[in-house]
């Protein structure tokens, strides 16, 4: 069972949300001789053209789940490199879409106790 989250833990993933790189953010699939291989997540699209360094900027990046030479040295716990780049690139969205989304609720929520209570019912 999930516990409730409380205005003050809502505050605190906003105020993360906040406080990281501005969006939207893209999953990249960028290769080179130090990081063959990288899969990144960056502020600018991936073309679909495998660029190589020095042709991408890295300073473009936010994070990357996999890289890879001489041996791979980041690749993650499960080889889900892609999947958790596609996670995190739509995180940069989806976090503030879904803390929006939980305030309205909890708005609509408020107003309909509310006016429950003014016509003499209770939820």
């Amino acid at each position: 069972m999930s516990v409730p989250i409380g205005d003050s833990e809502l505050q605190e993933i906003e105020t993360r949300a906040q406080a990281a790189t501005p969006g939207p953010w893209y999953v990249r699939f960028l290769d080179d001789d130090a990081a063959a291989n990288l899969v990144a997540i960056s502020t600018v699209p991936d073309v679909g053209e495998g660029k190589r360094w020095p042709a991408w900027n890295g300073s473009e990046m936010v994070a990357a789940t996999l890289v890879q030479f001489p041996r791979p040295y980041v690749a993650g716990p499960d080889d889900r490199w892609d999947e958790n780049a596609t996670f995190i690139a739509h995180a940069r969205s989806d976090v503030p879409r879904l803390l929006a989304e939980i305030r309205r609720l909890r708005t609509l929520l408020e107003n309909t106790h509310r006016d429950d209570a003014d016509d003499g019912r209770s939820c």
